[in-house]
């Protein structure tokens, strides 16, 4: 079944002025480029459609992450839902954490909001945070990085 909407997803990026369709069904990402000058291992003749098939992890995400992991040796903190990243419990209030803390296994990172639940995210590991990935308010996906951390 999820062959044939694969099938008449590619038909309608052939036949429209769309570039590049990218979506998410039941935790499979499917990624239908026009243009294989962006897709991932394209083949060379521009009048195919190029297909990138990835369970839950993009691989190109995946290889950036690793790389950036690399340079500066933290870790990425992922999202165990989707929903509303919130960096503070109130508008009002100071952010759970900035960039250079120090926190401890269990402290709150962030709170992401799905379906009127707020749920806290708290830390699995003590460490420095190097980066916060996701700004105020924005929506997350599953797995996406919210921070990257250097363990200590």
């Amino acid at each position: 079944m999820w062959k044939d909407k694969l099938k008449e997803i590619i038909y309608i990026l052939e036949n429209s002025n769309v570039n590049e369709i990218d979506l998410s069904f039941w935790g499979t990402r499917y990624r239908v480029v026009k243009n294989p000058g962006t897709a991932l291992n394209a083949p060379a003749n521009n009048n195919s459609v190029a297909l990138a098939l990835d369970q839950s992890k993009d691989n190109s995400e995946s290889v950036e992450t690793s790389l950036k992991s690399n340079e500066e040796n933290g870790e990425k903190i992922l999202s165990p839902m989707p929903g509303t990243f919130y960096a503070a419990p109130s508008p009002e209030a100071n952010a759970f954490v900035k960039e250079g803390d120090l926190v401890v296994e269990g402290d709150t990172l962030c709170i992401i909001e799905a379906m009127k639940i707020m749920n806290n995210i708290e830390a699995e590991q003590s460490g420095r945070i190097i980066k916060i990935l996701v700004e105020n308010g924005k929506s997350v996906e599953y797995n996406q990085p919210l921070f990257e951390i250097k363990p200590s």
